[in-house]
Formats: structure tokens, sequence, C-alpha cells
């Protein structure tokens, strides 16, 4: 009890000094012209299994996928989130920061993308779009995307994590025909969605708290891409590198306080947002909004900052022949707005 305490004073203290957050700019994206097929193929998952595990219930988006030589699974990571697996779902466990986040990146999301998509409907505001979660472990964002009325799929490379996600679903008969799960990798389902055509594609790809457990991030980057619609959106959330991201996300938060299993996070693999922003324009992606975020682990709540210090989320449209949002319009659920939207 003693260690909690000071460790939360230690988090407080070190809050207070966080730097100025980040916001990125505007400017033009250079596309890959690199041949997709051939770049998914050379970077496909080394799995125990080679194909994507089917639904044996309804199934919005049915698709095979085909294994190949490499991926962007890092295999260490797997054998973290295997054990953790029939964990996502208790919400005073391991996973309960992710949610309360939903406080956050859930109205972050939807504010988003009804600044894209102006027609929507009535107490489900999402309704006729297309939604891919990456990583979505057992589904905790998965499932309050669908019940805005948003068609999702969720995909992991964990099979037992997707057991748990579609274990959960089927408490709520809302969401069989809204969310839907298959285990298998990003890399994976983009080979067969461009072989099917754009009728597959998505309005939006969602990886929250994922990229900071990759082993490929410009693989990641790529595919997100390949899979997205002209003018989609791609929303992420993350850990910045920074020195103080070190002390309380991974010292603090694993060590002393305990907030996330110890050994969760590998600081090498974090990604500042100017870092993140430039690979994503490599491929395609134009970063509209950058915002901070912050957690507090003795309110258990999160919040928005203009620090980008340790936590940020980011909201990236995919450039094409289709008019881009107006970036003067653009929503970006921080501080001042993101209780603003007309639906909830």
């Amino acid at each position: 009890m003693f260690s909690r305490t000071c460790g939360r004073l230690v988090l407080g203290l070190f809050v207070r000094k966080q730097s100025a957050g980040y916001r990125a700019p505007h400017k033009a994206a250079a596309r890959s012209g690199s041949s997709s097929t051939a770049f998914c193929k050379q970077r496909a998952p080394l799995l125990q299994r080679s194909t994507c595990v089917e639904m044996k219930q309804h199934v919005p988006y049915q698709i095979s996928t085909k294994s190949a030589s490499r991926s962007t699974v890092d295999p260490d990571e797997l054998k973290k989130f295997w054990s953790l697996a029939s964990k996502w779902w208790d919400e005073r466990g391991e996973f309960a920061a992710l949610h309360a986040m939903n406080d956050l990146r859930v109205p972050f999301i939807r504010d988003n993308l009804l600044n894209v998509h102006r027609a929507h409907y009535h107490g489900k505001p999402l309704a006729g779009l297309k939604i891919l979660d990456v990583g979505c472990g057992g589904g905790l964002l998965t499932e309050p995307l669908g019940r805005l009325g948003a068609t999702v799929l969720g995909i992991d490379p964990v099979e037992d994590s997707i057991g748990t996600a579609r274990l959960h679903a089927l408490y709520d008969p809302e969401l069989r025909e809204s969310v839907s799960y298959q285990a298998c990798t990003l890399e994976e389902l983009t080979a067969e969605v461009e072989g099917v055509g754009e009728e597959q594609q998505f309005d939006a790809v969602v990886a929250s708290e994922v990229v900071e457990h990759l082993a490929d991030l410009e693989t990641f980057a790529f595919c997100c891409s390949r899979v997205l619609k002209q003018g989609g959106s791609l929303f992420i959330t993350t850990i910045n590198k920074t020195n103080v991201s070190y002390l309380l996300g991974v010292v603090v938060a694993e060590q002393l306080l305990r907030i996330v299993p110890s050994g969760t996070h590998d600081w090498e693999k974090f990604i500042s947002p100017v870092e993140l922003e430039r690979l994503l324009e490599s491929n395609g992606l134009l970063v509209q909004s950058v915002q901070g975020m912050l957690y507090n682990p003795v309110s258990q709540n999160w919040s928005w900052t203009n620090s980008t210090a340790i936590n940020y989320a980011l909201h990236a449209v995919k450039l094409g022949d289709d008019p881009q949002p107006d970036q003067s319009e653009e929503t970006t659920s921080g501080p001042e707005n993101h209780n603003t939207a007309k639906h909830s």
C-alpha cells in the first residue's frame, strides 16, 4: 500500500512537468509506389496456424487469408497476450486502464468520422460505415463502435483473445449483425482485401495501443493504407518515446503501481508523433490531428492534455482523388470539444 501511494505521488509530480503538446503540420504526402500485393506477401506472418480462424456466427466480412514469410507480429509480444487472453473483460484487472480509455478514444473516433461522413442516423451515428479494429484483443473497443452503428471487424493474431471477444459479444444481441472477429494478422487480411476489390475496403482502421507491440511499423502503415478506402480514416493511440514515458509508462505503471502487467511494454518500440507522421505520410496517409492523453491512476480516469509526452491519439486520412475533409473544421475531440458531439 505504501509503495502504491508513493508511486501515485511520483506520477502526479511528473505529470505536472510534461512538455508542450505536438501539433501535426498539414502538408501533402507522397504515396508509396511499390507493388502492394508483393509487399504484403513479402512481409506476411509466421503463425502457428497459417489461416484466419473463421467465425462460427454471423460474419459481415467472410475473408479467408493466406500465410507467407514475414509479419508485423513479434512472437515475444504474442506470448505476453496469450497469458492474458481470458482477462480482457475484467474491468478491475490488468486491462482496467484500457476500459477507462474508452471514455476518450470512442468519442475521438466517432467525432472525427462524423466530420468526414456527414450523413448519419439518429442514435446510430456510425451506421453504414465499415471499421477494422486491428489488434482488437477481447473486443474492448470493437463492441462500443458496433453499438454506434458501424459494422466492425476485429482482428488479432492471438486466437484465445478472439475466442474471448466472440464469447463476450454473444451476450449482447445488438452486436450480432454489426460485430465480427477473425484470428489473423493485418497483412494476411490485406492480401485478401486487395484481391476482392474496393467493396471490401474499410471506411476506417483503428489501432489502439497496438503499434508499440509490433515488429514492423512500415508494413503496418502500408497495409493500413491498402485496406482503407480513398478518404478513409486511420486512428491510432500509442505511447510517445520520451524519458518521461519510460519513467511513467514502464517503471511506475508496470513495476511500482502495477497498472499493467510487468513486461507489457518495450520502450524501444515506442514512437514519437513526428516519426509516426513521417511514416504514415510515406504511405499516403495525411495526419489531421494529434492530441495528448493522460491517465490518472488515483481516479482511474483518462483526460485530454496539450502534452503528448506520454500517450497520444492520432487521426490520419488516406489521400486520393476524393476531396479531403476541411482541416479548418476537423474535430480533434481534445479538451475543448470532446464532449460537444451531437450523438452519443
